[in-house]
């Protein structure tokens, strides 16, 4: 965890509002999950904070990576062009899957040249496929329950487990193979018998695949949702990963390769705010501080990730429970209804967030003219 007086130093030299994101504590989130599912490869999901040096710092450590755009695809694909020109095909696929399911036709004819391995849900899709990225690997993604989850991705995505094998065949009998499946329970689950049910599932439907005759594929994408501990009511990792571990070992054959897409168990622990006290007031009895950074910046997670971040204080005094508004004029700037800190802290005072690396910077805006957070990159 990085030292609360750097986080001072750093504020104090780049002033604020500050994202700092650790690479050490990159680095040790990317061991834990090896160390823990030494069976699955962990394809970062760069939308979790799409951040270049993130990018380049899970490469090295040997990661490969979920895109589910272009640009995103770009990002990943420059360190890519960093091997040898005769093993840039074969890294493609070890390194990237494209798991949006829908996809621009723009984007296919400019995905083919790549021959990427993509995802697809729908009859629809195979055709575009077929006719503008022939040369794609395919992925099936399942809807499966989303029970729990932080965020619901089931609805949206994901075919229906009847009609899995019937969109299997229909993408050979158009000349494309299909490589394995996927599926996602749902960002931040808690719930992890959606793990279970999941797995279960994809289990039968290879099962069923082979029993009509197709017999190509060889991976299992198991998605994301892998929760970080924001607080003691989220079980530990090891918990998770032991339960996936035993049904992965009891449901496929050591030649199906898996796969996996954590994103904020990779990044969110890396990330840090510091920002600055503007404005303090009483409204209804209240105590209200304004800072410098809102969820229209670094705490945009609150609005699109449905996450609650607290907001710690570097001085002590007697606490209170406060409110914590962002710095915008828009009333749906507010970070905390009932945040507890002290009640000395004086304007041009310091406050911090933890545990805030994904789903934050990756969807600031500048409204208001507010422009997001400098971001500062430690022990790279």
């Amino acid at each position: 965890m990085t030292n609360l007086s750097t986080l001072q130093t750093l504020a104090k030299k780049h002033g604020t509002p500050l994202f700092v994101i650790d690479h050490e504590q990159l680095r040790r989130s990317y061991a834990l999950f090896k160390r823990h599912l030494p069976r699955v490869q962990a394809y970062y999901a760069v939308k979790a904070n799409p951040n270049p040096e993130i990018v380049g710092t899970l490469f090295k450590a040997g990661a490969s990576f979920d895109v589910a755009s272009m640009p995103e695809f770009m990002i990943v694909h420059k360190y890519i062009e960093g091997m040898p020109a005769k093993e840039r095909q074969d890294w493609i696929w070890d390194k990237i899957i494209y798991a949006n399911p829908i996809k621009a036709e723009e984007t296919l004819r400019e995905l083919d040249q790549y021959k990427a391995l993509v995802t697809f849900d729908n009859s629809e899709e195979i055709r575009k496929i077929r006719k503008h990225a022939p040369n794609s690997g395919l992925v099936l993604r399942l809807k499966v329950p989303n029970t729990g989850a932080m965020v619901e991705l089931s609805s949206k995505c994901g075919a229906a487990p009847g009609e899995a094998v019937d969109l299997i065949l229909e993408a050979e009998k158009n000349g494309l193979t299909v490589e394995g499946l996927s599926f996602h329970v749902g960002s931040q689950t808690t719930n992890f018998d959606n793990f279970v049910q999941a797995l279960n599932l994809a289990a039968n439907i290879y099962k069923e695949a082979v029993d009509r005759g197709y017999t190509k594929m060889n991976l299992l994408d198991i998605g994301g949702g892998f929760p970080v501990r924001y607080d003691d009511s989220v079980k530990p990792f090891e918990e998770l990963a032991k339960l996936i571990n035993s049904e992965i070992k009891r449901l496929f054959p050591k030649e199906i390769q898996i796969l996996a897409e954590p994103g904020r168990f990779l990044v969110a622990d890396a990330g840090y705010t510091v920002s600055k006290i503007i404005g303090k007031a009483v409204r209804d009895g209240k105590l209200c501080y304004y800072i410098d950074d809102g969820v229209y910046n670094s705490f945009s997670g609150i609005i699109y990730d449905h996450c609650k971040y607290k907001i710690e204080s570097f001085k002590k005094g007697v606490k209170e429970i406060c409110t914590v508004f962002g710095p915008t004029c828009d009333a749906l700037d507010v970070i905390s209804m009932s945040e507890e800190l002290p009640s000395n802290l004086q304007l041009g005072d310091l406050v911090f967030s933890r545990k805030i690396g994904a789903y934050s910077t990756a969807s600031a805006t500048s409204f208001n003219g507010f422009p997001p957070a400098k971001i500062v990159h430690i022990n790279v």
